[in-house]
């Protein structure tokens, strides 16, 4: 391409486009009807420059003017309750519930892992004694020990903050670092498993597996299955940019990436649930069948919300992604 021609071809509609852009008054029907005209053609010379023959300064200034004239031809939106309810009820769980062919297998592979480190940690004393000196261990497992004292150490509301944080960063850092090939969500994932086998297999050989777990269930059921599901997610994404399949590799990891954006939000939530339940249950004085039972009605009520109100959106055709007429128009790749 001979950028001088093309500019010299196109710089009138390019001011006539910028001029109506800078109309004070209402623009008339006919106005209108040629913004929208220009707006369409200067995307696509827009389009051809930066395939062809990129200049930065004239790339920059048709950006700004494409920008513009979008901005003025669907107009400005602001989000509202509306918005909230339907990503609650439609978004958020069709997204979760698109995902599960990968955290589903995730979750299963993940807790067979963490058996597993269990179950050798426990049957190998000098595996133990690699970890800790015997008296560590001890004060780790004993009645009132750390694996106890830990959920009440802090007060339940601080607490409750500082354990929704934690796991609310580790979750975003799966849904994120997805897209480095899968590698660093494999690794967090293992890191989080290797350290609830540990607890396993250190408290199952003290015989005191019970306890442990039922300082775990309450909370840990939702909390890891948000981890799992974030971790699947990540997984997904990481997929997607080695197999887009029908798309390009751009369109898709742009509608995979918003989507995992939406989802870092919503199970943010769904760990600020698990994290009080792990500040004001797991460390309460109830009865540790009651304990356990709220966790499992937790982490039903969830996975009814997946499987029963995100199947149902699923099907409706929501994938979690914004609004079609809220995404990038398509540039045609003819001017």
């Amino acid at each position: 391409m001979d950028l001088d021609v093309f500019v010299s071809a196109h710089r009138a509609e390019w001011d006539r486009l910028d001029a109506l852009l800078r109309r004070q008054r209402r623009l008339t029907g006919p106005e209108a009807d040629e913004l929208v005209v220009l707006y369409q053609r200067t995307a696509t010379h827009l389009s051809l420059i930066q395939s062809s023959a990129p200049d930065p300064q004239l790339t920059g200034r048709l950006t700004q003017l494409v920008a513009r004239a979008r901005s003025a031809v669907t107009g400005t939106r602001r989000a509202s309750w509306r918005d909230a309810t339907r990503f609650l009820t439609h978004g958020f769980p069709a997204a979760v519930y698109r995902s599960r062919h990968w955290w589903v297998p995730t979750a299963l592979l993940s807790v067979a892992l963490a058996a597993v480190i269990g179950w050798w940690i426990g049957t190998h004393p000098e595996v133990q004694s690699s970890i800790a000196a015997p008296s560590e261990l001890r004060d780790l497992t004993r009645p009132g020990g750390e694996y106890e004292t830990y959920y009440s150490s802090h007060p339940a509301a601080s607490f409750a903050a500082q354990v929704w944080t934690n796991n609310a960063q580790a979750a975003a850092m799966c849904l994120v670092l997805g897209a480095f090939l899968c590698l660093p969500v494999i690794w967090i994932l293992f890191q989080n498993m290797l350290n609830l086998g540990v607890g396993i297999g250190l408290m199952s050989s003290a015989d005191r597996l019970d306890t442990f777990l039922g300082l775990v269930l309450p909370h840990g059921l939702l909390e890891l299955t948000a981890v799992f599901v974030a971790a699947g997610t990540g997984l997904r994404l990481g997929w997607t940019l080695i197999d887009p399949g029908p798309r390009t590799r751009r369109t898709a990891m742009a509608e995979e990436g918003r989507a995992a954006l939406g989802m870092a939000i919503g199970l943010a939530l769904v760990l600020l649930i698990s994290g009080a339940i792990e500040g004001f249950v797991t460390p309460s004085g109830l009865p540790t069948w009651a304990r356990i039972s709220i966790g499992i009605a937790a982490e039903l009520a969830f996975l009814a919300y997946v499987y029963v109100l995100g199947g149902r959106a699923a099907r409706e055709g929501e994938t979690g992604d914004i609004e079609e007429h809220e995404r990038s128009a398509t540039v045609p790749t003819a001017a």
